[in-house]
């Protein structure tokens, strides 16, 4: 009855966990490629692969948003995702372009499609990146089991937002996106333990950890693994998003 009772209750924090990922944090795309804005999946299916610029933006602008990932990360995640979209989608990603000067909507929906044009390009593919944090006292074990001293733990929730645009014409072709999670234990003080500070997955993988190489970076540690897990899950996505885009063409073309 004890072991049934612990598992419920695992089963219940799970739920409660997954419930709340979903949801947080909200968002941001919105701000950057109006929901409105008129769609043309069927491009993809009729025209030639298509040549697109990839343009990562990194939203901090919600009150509780954590911060950038550094910029080495980012130019790593950049990379990163050029690969996967070119293999998922029929479409060869040429260049990752800076997002200097793009901001949350203020009326100027020409932003994206004004970069797209001053890099000679009719496609661009928009990530949107953004996170929040939590951060919460609670004790760490020293030697996993035996001891506990004050500590730390920050979850951090992250989403990737991706948009496909035809600049030309001003439709989006496909939308798709992918959410991470990750927590980060410290102790109150560094070096107290080899095995602090960590990262680890929770509730989907508790048993896979990543230690920090400084005890101050553990932060952005927390938040690259955090971005990786969500741009695994963004790829899945657009692999769903290609394959019913392909079945649904199939169907019409039978229909017809």
């Amino acid at each position: 009855m004890l072991q049934l009772a612990k598992g419920l209750s695992l089963l219940c924090a799970s739920l409660v966990f997954w419930a709340c990922a979903s949801a947080v944090p909200p968002s941001r795309i919105a701000d950057y490629v109006p929901a409105d804005q008129p769609s043309d999946p069927s491009l993809l299916t009729s025209e030639p692969r298509l040549r697109a610029g990839l343009v990562l933006i990194s939203d901090t602008s919600a009150p509780d948003a954590a911060p950038n990932l550094p910029d080495e990360a980012m130019m790593k995640l950049g990379e990163e995702l050029k690969q996967e979209i070119s293999q998922v989608l029929p479409v060869t990603i040429t260049d990752v372009i800076p997002a200097d000067g793009i901001r949350p909507l203020d009326g100027n929906r020409a932003q994206l499609a004004d970069l797209a044009k001053k890099h000679g390009l009719d496609y661009l593919a928009v990530v949107v990146l953004s996170s929040t944090e939590q951060e919460y006292p609670m004790s760490v074990f020293v030697g996993w089991t035996t001891h506990m001293v004050p500590g730390f733990r920050r979850d951090n929730w992250s989403l990737l937002e991706f948009a496909l645009l035809d600049v030309k014409d001003g439709k989006v072709l496909m939308r798709a996106d992918g959410r991470g999670w990750a927590t980060l234990d410290r102790p109150t003080v560094p070096d107290i333990n080899q095995w602090y500070p960590v990262v680890w997955l929770r509730p989907q993988e508790p048993a896979r950890r990543y230690w920090p190489p400084t005890y101050e970076g553990a932060p952005n540690t927390l938040r690259v693994v955090s971005f990786n897990q969500a741009a695994r899950r963004l790829t899945t996505s657009l692999q769903h998003a290609w394959t019913d885009q392909l079945e649904e063409g199939s169907a019409a073309r039978r229909n017809s």
